[in-house]
């Protein structure tokens, strides 16, 4: 499971980022995640207890918004959802695509008090 690694580096990245900004306190931390990234969210929230266990950051929120994906079909420039269609273009039955959304994974927000 590489998600723990994954948000261990986001627990890191945060502290970081609210050691520059002078923050103390921190309530949420706020992910966007792609729904076809490699990262699956109940994982990403099962582990972040463990992440944040012993840190200053013991006590935060941690909330997953999820990102839906499109593709741009390659032959016609259809935008599409390649899950709703299972990867074939609805305007001309192309399977070969360009990803435009949907494999992100996010800091959106950390979110003080």
């Amino acid at each position: 499971m590489h998600e723990l690694s994954l948000v261990m580096e986001i627990v890191n990245r945060v502290d970081a980022i609210a050691k520059s900004n002078n923050v103390t306190e921190v309530d949420t931390i706020v992910l966007q995640i792609g729904e076809i990234a490699t990262v699956i969210p109940q994982f990403v929230q099962a582990c972040y207890p463990a992440a944040v266990d012993g840190t200053w950051l013991t006590d935060t929120k941690l909330k997953i918004e999820m990102i839906k994906a499109s593709v741009r079909c390659n032959n016609c420039a259809e935008v599409f959802d390649p899950i709703e269609y299972h990867g074939v273009c609805p305007a001309c039955a192309c399977k070969e695509h360009e990803v435009i959304t949907g494999r992100e994974f996010l800091i959106k927000e950390i979110v003080c008090y």
